[in-house]
């Protein structure tokens, strides 16, 4: 039954990892509740199958890797839940709760690897990844591109203000005004976000058929994916706590699309994961 209730904790974690987006980017209080009564919920479920799988074990310490990965996401969430009843810091699950997601997500699949049911199935799974993490990409160079295209409207519109000849940026008066750039690269930015999350979930599922096991996690590519995750996390988060707009945002999209980069080329290092490995 443990492996029940991870996977109930799993889903709740899911949910919880959505609510906490509006809960702080935009200061939502009934997001803020929601998210919380979730993560209490799922913290739960998860003290109850770790200490049933322990018990059935007849030991207290985790062995193996989905047993230790199981118990290092709830120490997260426990020190999440801890931090927010002492401060009330829920910005903190911005990066703590899809973090346990991540954790708690392959142990739940079972204690063995997970098998698909055919080969059409796994195709099938194999499509929606390669598609969210290209959608992913896309958003991030597209937001890069508004962020470009709002540092050249900016500086022509100061040139035009400092003097009345024609400057070299003039033949640019086609683009669009400084506050729909900036509404682009930031909505880009926020499709994006879901797209390469779902694309890394889907991933974690898709490797649970090989024989890499854990293994996997240690490559080039994986690593730097789940590090561009991060960057894209913070990113979100400085954005709008900082109240970060114009050049500084444009800034901050251009050093994510360089992570981005860094991914791409950690393709050329990778074994078990480039493009065109068998």
């Amino acid at each position: 039954m443990h492996l029940l209730w991870l996977r109930v904790a799993a889903v709740l974690y899911a949910a919880a990892s959505v609510a906490v987006f509006p809960a702080v980017l935009y200061n939502k209080e009934r997001w803020r509740s929601i998210c919380v009564h979730l993560a209490g919920m799922a913290f739960f479920f998860h003290f109850v199958s770790a200490v049933e799988m322990l018990a059935l074990a007849h030991r207290w310490v985790p062995v193996g890797v989905r047993e230790t990965e199981s118990l290092m996401g709830f120490a997260v969430v426990a020190l999440f839940l801890l931090v927010w009843w002492l401060y009330d810091a829920i910005s903190l699950g911005f990066f703590a709760l899809p973090v346990t997601f991540f954790l708690v997500f392959v142990p739940a699949l079972g204690i063995e690897r997970y098998t698909f049911p055919s080969q059409g199935v796994r195709a099938s799974w194999l499509v929606a990844h390669i598609a969210a993490l290209l959608a992913a990409y896309a958003a991030l160079g597209f937001s890069l591109l508004a962020s470009i295209l709002y540092l050249m409207q900016e500086r022509r519109l100061k040139a035009k203000l400092k003097s009345d000849t024609p400057s070299r940026l003039a033949p640019l008066d086609w683009l669009p005004p400084l506050d729909t750039l900036e509404r682009i690269a930031h909505a880009t930015l926020l499709f994006g976000f879901p797209c390469m999350t779902v694309g890394l979930v889907i991933g974690s599922v898709l490797v649970q058929e090989t024989p890499l096991g854990a293994a996997y996690f240690t490559d080039p590519k994986i690593i730097a994916s789940f590090l561009m995750w991060a960057v894209y996390v913070l990113l979100l988060f400085v954005r709008h706590n900082a109240g970060l707009r114009g050049r500084k945002a444009a800034y901050l999209s251009g050093a994510v699309f360089v992570v981005m980069l860094a991914v791409w080329a950690a393709n050329m290092f990778s074994h078990v994961h480039r493009f065109g490995a068998q």
